[in-house]
């Protein structure tokens, strides 16, 4: 759809669903990634003028993400408990609108990309003191919210109710799954996968996950933190899972010395968050989900990449995510054996 016709459509739609004049004076294409398209938008109603984020799905997502509904909810949810996010603002359910299903949220300020998040000079200062902490902080109120709070039942279900004893279990069947469907072989991650099935820890709680909390999905600049992004792979599970996810090799940018995100080290996060939370973090647990977490990703490249050579969402970026599975493979052996020789 062209950006014109786009912006036509959201406006007489929001006219009629906000029953009052609404002007969309400009409106422009973001960055959205592989699976997303963002657009820009300022807006004016009687009420006065708002900056906006229109979001909605490129032609195909990957299988594990939300819907553009439950994703709007689950920002819902993790804006009532206290996270720095942008505000919730509208969802619209129905494709009829723009070809498929959208919501807007408030604009923010910063940037979120990998260079300027661990490199710029302009965050030289907050990267030294508050930036760790910060997103630690975060963190630990995104992880406030219990599946007993959340009262949207279709939500909950999509979210996956799962318990402390069988999450792990769970988890591992859906990569095998996932694995199955690939239409190449990986003994690399049948190898990984094997190890995860015998050295499984206990969960202390089952929390909301953010499910992607990493280097790219946070908007900073030179004031700060302005705000966590993207909840489409949102789930029950782990508290675990989202610090390992940050401190992953492939989200570092290259500054592989500094542990979290390319930006800070473990020992701080960890005691940010505990001091946040009151809750220890396990650092066994965080490389047993360091390890999940390659796999993972190892899985959804290659997925990315079929996504390509099938013909169903031809893109240079999804073919070139492909070569990444051949990294994640290699990084989750190399924590089983540091794992293994530190026994």
């Amino acid at each position: 759809m062209e950006i014109k016709e786009l912006q036509e459509k959201v406006e007489l739609h929001l006219s009629a669903v906000w029953k009052e004049n609404v002007n969309v004076s400009h409106i422009h294409h973001l960055s959205g990634g592989a699976c997303q398209d963002n657009y820009a938008l300022d807006l004016a109603t009687k009420s006065g003028k708002q900056s906006l984020v229109l979001r909605t799905d490129k032609g195909g997502s990957l299988l594990s993400s939300l819907s553009k509904r439950d994703e709007f909810k689950v920002a819902e949810l993790v804006y009532k408990a206290g996270v720095k996010t942008p505000t919730p603002v509208f969802l619209e359910e129905t494709p009829e609108v723009i070809g498929s299903p959208f919501y807007l949220m408030e604009k923010i300020d910063g940037k979120a990309t990998g260079r300027y998040i661990t490199k710029d000079k302009e965050l030289d200062s907050y990267r030294k003191t508050k930036m760790v902490s910060d997103l630690a902080e975060n963190l630990a109120k995104l992880h406030t919210v219990k599946p007993s709070i959340v009262l949207d039942e279709e939500l909950k279900q999509k979210l996956k109710l799962v318990t402390t004893d069988n999450y792990i279990a769970i988890a591992i069947a859906d990569l095998r799954q996932s694995l199955d469907e690939l239409p190449e072989a990986h003994p690399a991650i049948e190898l990984c996968l094997s190890w995860l099935e015998t050295h499984s820890p206990s969960i202390d709680e089952i929390v909301l996950v953010h499910g992607d909390f990493r280097t790219g999905n946070f908007m900073m600049n030179a004031e700060g933190l302005q705000g966590i992004l993207d909840y489409e792979f949102a789930h029950f599970g782990d508290r675990h899972e989202d610090i390992a996810w940050l401190c992953m090799r492939d989200w570092r940018f290259g500054r592989l010395n500094k542990e979290v995100g390319g930006f800070g080290d473990r020992k701080d996060f960890y005691e940010a968050y505990q001091k946040t939370s009151g809750i220890p973090v396990d650092p066994f647990k965080v490389t047993y989900w360091e390890i999940m977490g390659n796999v993972r990703w190892a899985i959804g490249s290659a997925q990315q990449t079929e996504r390509h050579l099938s013909g169903k969402d031809k893109g240079i970026e999804l073919a070139a995510i492909g070569r990444r599975t051949a990294e994640m493979e290699w990084e989750a052996m190399r924590l089983i054996e540091e794992l293994e020789h530190a026994v």
